[in-house]
């Protein structure tokens, strides 16, 4: 019985850091959690210390104790005794290749498939999915596989946007998910917008946040997800 929160983001416009997401969290975790287990790999350029820092300080109003996994000499049992696992946006490539250095891709999958919640924003939401082949990062290292956790049966690609600024004649983020799609028809994607998350609780996959996210599959360019949309039918897409 998976649980899971992934966020798009850990900021929605202006708002402080993850202010956006102390509700969803609040509701996403029982009373009975009093601390979890923060992987800050994806932070490159962020001192992991001040990157734990950070989160517990925007997490302060729900008196929970963040456990920086950084600081664990033996990781692995750092992920076996975790109430919660919460992973930080950043480097998506750098943040998969650490979890491979580690060997913590397979027992993270079994902690989170026996029940243990998974909180992941940006980059930590990228790799729930079935590989970081979506992502919008820079390659700025080479993980020994794009195979992610495989948490959800498709692809994600969190901070979704059709901004486009005038004169830029790059692709836009719509015509880059073509490409995957062209490449693996089969395979959904599931763009979320920042301020919006994908909540799986129950066996029930639900979009939660205050905007709709898009689909992209095979024929299905860009259709809209409704907020509060059941989306557990995805969660059977394999």
């Amino acid at each position: 019985m998976k649980n899971l929160l992934l966020l798009s983001s850990s900021r929605e416009g202006q708002t402080p850091y993850l202010e956006h997401a102390i509700a969803q969290i609040k509701q996403f975790l029982s009373a009975d959690i009093t601390e979890i287990l923060f992987i800050p790999f994806a932070g490159v350029s962020l001192n992991y210390d001040n990157y734990s820092t950070m989160v517990a300080h925007a997490l302060a109003p729900l008196n929970l104790k963040v456990n920086n996994i950084a600081n664990y000499e033996d990781k692995q049992l750092a992920i076996t005794q975790a109430q919660a696992i919460v992973v930080g946006g950043g480097n998506t490539f750098h943040l998969l290749h650490q979890l491979y250095h580690f060997d913590l891709v397979d027992l993270i999958k079994e902690k989170v498939q026996q029940g243990t919640p998974y909180i992941g924003w940006s980059a930590g939401s990228n790799i729930a999915g079935l590989s970081i082949r979506t992502t919008n990062d820079m390659p700025i290292i080479e993980p020994p596989s794009f195979n992610a956790l495989g948490l959800v049966p498709f692809q994600l690609n969190p901070h979704y946007t059709d901004y486009q600024p005038s004169g830029h004649n790059g692709e836009t983020r719509a015509q880059r998910l073509l490409e995957f799609t062209l490449i693996d028809p089969t395979t959904p994607i599931i763009g979320i917008q920042e301020g919006s998350a994908l909540m799986l609780v129950d066996n029930q996959l639900t979009l939660t946040g205050n905007k709709e996210a898009y689909l992209f599959q095979g024929n299905i360019q860009k259709q809209s997800l409704a907020i509060g949309s059941d989306l557990s039918k995805f969660m059977q897409c394999l």
